[in-house]
């Protein structure tokens, strides 16, 4: 379901995914140090969602990109990849382990969207490379993270109506996040920029990207379509 890329003239920084725990927590710090944290200058006219669907415990995963039209959110590509997951399940280092079949998806899209989501983190990360960093700037990709659970960080509860939020808060002081209420009254999700965005955008996009639940539409669309790819594959 790949096309030819659109993402591929962008490609910088590349290097071996296959590195030791400790190789890839310097590479992390190193590239931290490359990001962009500015604001977009013109609103997306497409948001893709990206996201992987592995069996517990399993190897085999299905990565899936899906775009959607803003601000209609309707679908216009996708890009769907199965294949093994090589580096181990370790909290923090999620761009490793999902990195790479990520990559071969959003490699598959035909455009580049304006802006990704991943289901994962930006900066609010213990080394300030979550996976949407750390894909946005490798691909040169505007990308933010939204994750249904903290990593790193602390924050106070945000207000209950839709759109509170609260920052998150590294514990060396700097706000690497936000807790947002997508939807009144339900739990939080946690956003963060990861390249080519700032915080207040990433935030503005992400709630404007999720008008009926409490995860943004396009990383709904992208979960969705990951799993019914992994059972027709029969990845169990």
């Amino acid at each position: 379901m790949n096309g030819p890329s659109g993402v591929g003239r962008a490609l910088s920084l590349r290097h071996p995914w296959s590195l030791s725990p400790a190789e890839a927590a310097a590479l992390q710090r190193a590239l931290r140090r490359r990001l962009s944290l500015r604001p977009m200058r013109h609103p997306p006219r497409t948001i893709a969602g990206a996201d992987i669907s592995v069996p517990r415990f399993g190897r085999r995963a299905v990565a899936a990109v899906v775009v959607l039209s803003f601000p209609d959110l309707e679908v216009v590509e996708e890009s769907l990849v199965a294949g093994e997951l090589r580096f181990p399940y370790i909290p923090g280092f999620l761009s490793f382990r999902e990195g790479p079949l990520l990559e071969e998806a959003l490699l598959g899209l035909a455009r580049k969207p304006g802006l990704v989501l991943f289901d994962g983190q930006g900066i609010a990360h213990p080394r300030g490379l979550g996976i949407a960093s750390h894909l946005g700037l490798r691909l040169g990709l505007r990308a933010a993270g939204c994750a249904k659970s903290r990593l790193w960080g602390e924050e106070t509860e945000p207000p209950r109506a839709r759109g509170g939020w609260t920052p998150l808060w590294a514990p060396g002081g700097e706000v690497v996040g936000a807790a947002l209420r997508t939807r009144a009254g339900v739990k939080p999700v946690y956003v963060s920029p990861g390249h080519g965005i700032d915080l207040e955008g990433a935030i503005a996009w992400t709630l404007a990207a999720a008008p009926r639940f409490r995860v943004p539409e396009p990383i709904r669309a992208a979960h969705a379509r990951a799993n019914e790819e992994r059972r027709r594959l029969g990845i169990h």
